[in-house]
């Protein structure tokens, strides 16, 4: 009998054989989201850079700027001058903690961002125009998308006793550099003994600032000694997460840094016989992560290129981790309906609001997916079988779908 009641078969029928066409680009919400916060800090970044480059290579710099006349001639010369390549640096840092989703990152950004404009308001040259536009796009931008940086910057406590240890030695080798400056040939002021720390810890040693004494020797010596040693465990505690990063994914793991990343997306949970089809259906619709327990599976799919997150799709922690409160919709499709059923009973609590399709296996279990909280549950297996019995009757095999959910566009 037709079923012309509009339930969950009608709806998931014209769903999925006659999708509603979307264009992401028009849309606001992808348009003006954190992931274009991102991308236009990272543009931003590259403008800064190339404006500074433009301001080294020139002969002399014109301060024609509205602000030049408040800065003090010194101040506003060395801004022009290098200030443009400076903010790039520092962008380049926040743009990645930006992509991690880091608050801190927000945090500074919203400082730095705007004092960026300082540079092209200062100099007010026609190739600073751009910079100063792309500032104005972008400072708003972080202020709407504030709420989508909330990832707190952890560190190991090997992390946090390197870098203190790197803060200690510097400390340590200014003061004691600037009170044995009598010692040395060369050091007058504490940007002497600043500079004459940071060339020793990294081993380069112009050679412009010299220890004349023993106990200056002995006290080079420690600097070396204590910084290199503390720069040394500082690049592996900081690098060894990055490399442990890399193997997680070689073996069908997203990172933590990729999760964060993830936006309107859709969730599949489990991988059984329908899921090929699905992943090849969406893979040019929409981004896609797929949670599985099989690691084999997991290591082809990352190969063919798809978001993989090996872990049970039935724990909340799990698709917490998939940003299930972000993503468009889910899809539980493995081959045991006895575990879907768990894993719909999971996405509720985690988002309630979230839209949620099952594949049951057999169909007995459509009932039972729905239960528990699937907004639709289709059988492909008896659509599949019903499709084959019109074809080989010779009858149009539209029409079991025109009986099973209407005419498309029909409301």
């Amino acid at each position: 009998m037709p079923d012309s009641s509009g339930g969950p078969v009608q709806r998931a029928i014209k769903e999925i054989f006659y999708p509603a066409e979307r264009i992401s680009l028009v849309e606001w919400r992808e348009f003006s989201g954190a992931k274009s916060t991102v991308s236009l800090t990272a543009v931003l970044t590259l403008v800064s850079f190339v404006t500074g480059l433009s301001n080294l290579s020139r002969s002399s710099v014109t301060l024609a700027g509205p602000l030049a006349d408040l800065l003090p001639t010194p101040l506003a010369v060395l801004l022009a001058r290098f200030g443009g390549v400076l903010f790039a640096f520092v962008l380049g840092f926040l743009a990645v903690g930006l992509q991690r989703r880091k608050r801190v990152a927000w945090l500074v950004a919203a400082v730095v961002v705007p004092a960026l404009a300082v540079l092209p308001l200062t100099t007010l040259r026609p190739t600073d125009v751009p910079l100063l536009v792309l500032i104005g796009v972008t400072f708003p931008l972080h202020l709407r998308n504030r709420d989508q940086f909330q990832q707190s910057f952890d560190l190991s406590p090997l992390q946090i006793a390197s870098l203190s240890a790197i803060f200690g030695v510097v400390v340590y080798g200014t003061v004691g550099s600037y009170g044995l400056r009598d010692d040395f040939t060369g050091i007058s002021t504490w940007g002497d003994a600043l500079y004459y720390v940071v060339v020793t810890i990294a081993t380069v040693g112009y050679g412009d600032i010299t220890p004349t004494t023993g106990i200056s020797k002995w006290f080079s010596l420690s600097v070396i000694l204590f910084g290199t040693g503390a720069f040394t465990v500082a690049v592996g505690a900081l690098i060894g997460p990055a490399i442990e990063s890399r193997m997680a994914a070689a073996f069908g793991n997203m990172t933590a840094s990729e999760l964060t990343l993830l936006e309107d997306h859709v969730v599949v949970l489990g991988y059984g016989d329908v899921t090929e089809s699905l992943l090849e259906e969406l893979d040019t619709e929409t981004e896609l992560v797929v949670i599985t327990p099989d690691q084999e599976i997991a290591s082809r799919l990352n190969t063919e290129g798809v978001n993989v997150l090996t872990d049970d799709p039935t724990d909340e922690s799990v698709l917490r981790d998939a940003r299930i409160d972000a993503a468009r919709g889910v899809v539980v499709g493995s081959d045991d309906d006895a575990r879907d059923v768990l894993a719909v009973l999971a996405t509720r609590n985690v988002n309630p609001d979230v839209r949620i399709v099952a594949a049951a296996n057999e169909a007995q279990n459509v009932e039972k997916l729905e239960s528990v909280g699937a907004d639709d549950t289709i059988n492909p297996l008896e659509i599949g079988g019903r499709l084959l019995g019109r074809s080989v009757l010779g009858r149009d095999s539209r029409s079991l779908l025109d009986e099973l959910g209407g005419e498309p566009g029909d409301e």
